[in-house]
């Protein structure tokens, strides 16, 4: 179906980019075969390290033409496959287009290019006395990853996730026309919104080239505490309770105390706590210190009530470090705790997440796979990990299997879906085939096709 990528291409693409921004062969890194989780290895013929929109248009345009399959990658910092080529041909790394090109102070926008880390701009804006509200645990990826899979993180429970702070997108489609959707506009009510259909795509649609993104003013007060249960059961079962009460929380993070003693291995960093089986980590921001403290002690007095063996205010630099470079490392640590792993990041209502945690450690008992877990409780978005440990190839391809085939269905049960942020990609597909149905997966592809008649841009991902 693809043509191979032959010396004549790679003689157009160096008459469109300088030769030392065009690898092919032994020139290209062995970590552009892979993203972060590295279930899937395939490296590209040909590296284009690209940094501008015209750029992007001229490659889109020839490959469309010669029907080349293109796949673009940021960081590299994916869960699922998504940035890997599949069938090979031509990656476009976006990591040079790393601008931060307006602050935008009356219209409250920030207008960034798509290999801006995460990291810099909530430093930028900072600086400037603003929020950008997308918080994902991973905060060197970049921002045109974060809205290929519509990111959320820590801070959805208040704020929402990355669709919520994009208000215009410059993209490249796959046959090199540029497009501008949405702009600084808070209101948009003309047509489809294919600005929203862009966001969450997965590079299958279209090349992010430039963001426009939503700002919120910076609160100038942010207080966590750190809840530790005497059982995963009551740490978990807290949470629709703290709901209830309709505490304005801007995060509510669950984890238990094995991924705690992984980070503090990984990490060489104490925690504060470890004496307990499971954790809740709760913030409130706002701009009033009245109203901060007296939400933070409603919320602490709740907890308590439901179980909580005490309540720690992380006030002090010391206590802030050790819990939020924790918070942070619990991938990497667990990453580090297996001989593989694989990740199921899946989403239910935010009343059923006890049930999915509970159902999780059935399932660990049921098939003898060690399954940690940590995630948004708030939002009811979980990570779970399948740790291979000791098994060998076949039994443990075997047992992962029926681990993710049994969750994903326990989550379809309590009306959630198979990702809540890390996106579907190459090793997700069959599960949200299962859940979503034929027809809305039929409707999928019909606007891929419409889209990209040809089939070149990142093929192989969603379905």
């Amino acid at each position: 179906m693809y043509k191979k990528v032959d010396e004549n291409d790679v003689a157009f693409f160096r008459s469109v980019l300088e030769e030392e921004r065009v690898l092919s062969g032994d020139r290209i890194a062995e970590e552009y075969s892979h993203d972060e989780l590295d279930g899937v290895r395939r490296l590209p013929d040909v590296l284009l390290k690209v940094r501008s929109t015209e750029e992007i248009s001229a490659v889109m345009a020839y490959a469309d033409e010669k029907k080349l399959p293109v796949v673009v990658r940021g960081s590299g910092t994916g869960l699922v496959g998504a940035a890997v080529a599949l069938e090979g041909g031509v990656m476009l790394e976006t990591l040079g287009m790393n601008r931060i090109l307006e602050l935008d102070e009356e219209n409250l926008t920030v207008t960034v290019e798509p290999g801006v880390l995460l990291m810099d701009l909530a430093a930028f804006a900072e600086e400037h006395d603003f929020l950008y509200p997308p918080d994902p645990g991973e905060k060197s990826a970049t921002i045109g990853g974060n809205i290929s899979t519509n990111a959320g993180g820590m801070r959805a429970v208040k704020y929402g996730v990355t669709r919520d702070y994009v208000r215009g997108l410059t993209v490249v489609l796959p046959d090199g026309s540029v497009e501008k959707l949405g702009g600084k506009i808070v209101k948009n009510s003309t047509g489809y919104s294919l600005l929203n259909l862009m966001i969450g795509s997965e590079g299958t649609l279209g090349v992010i080239t430039e963001a426009i993104l939503k700002l919120v003013p910076l609160p100038k007060i942010t207080e966590s505490l750190l809840v530790p249960f005497r059982s995963v059961r009551e740490g978990i079962r807290a949470v629709p309770e703290i709901i209830r009460s309709k505490a304005s929380l801007t995060a509510i993070e669950f984890f238990e105390r094995e991924t705690v003693l992984f980070a503090e291995e990984y990490l060489g960093k104490r925690f504060p706590d470890t004496r307990y089986p499971a954790y809740l980590l709760l913030t409130v921001d706002g701009n009033d210190r009245n109203v901060v403290d007296r939400e933070m002690t409603s919320v602490a007095s709740l907890c308590m009530e439901k179980g909580a063996a005490d309540a720690y205010l992380v006030d002090t630099e010391e206590r802030k470090d050790a819990v939020w470079k924790a918070r942070g490392a619990f991938l990497e640590a667990i990453k580090a705790s297996a001989a593989e792993m694989d990740e199921c990041d899946v989403v239910v209502p935010r009343s059923r997440v006890a049930e999915f945690v509970e159902y999780t450690h059935a399932l660990a008992e049921e098939t003898g796979l060690r399954i940690p877990s940590f995630g948004h409780a708030g939002d009811g978005n979980l990570h779970v990990y399948l740790c291979r440990d000791g098994l060998s190839e076949e039994e443990w391809e075997k047992r992962m299997e029926t681990a993710f085939r049994k969750m994903y269905a326990r989550a379809a049960e309590l009306n959630g879906q198979v990702s809540g942020e890390h996106g579907i990609g190459y090793a997700k597909k069959r599960y949200m085939r299962e859940v979503c149905g034929e027809k809305q997966v039929e409707l999928m592809r019909g606007i891929k096709k419409v889209f990209d008649p040809n089939g070149i841009l990142n093929p192989g991902k969603l379905f």
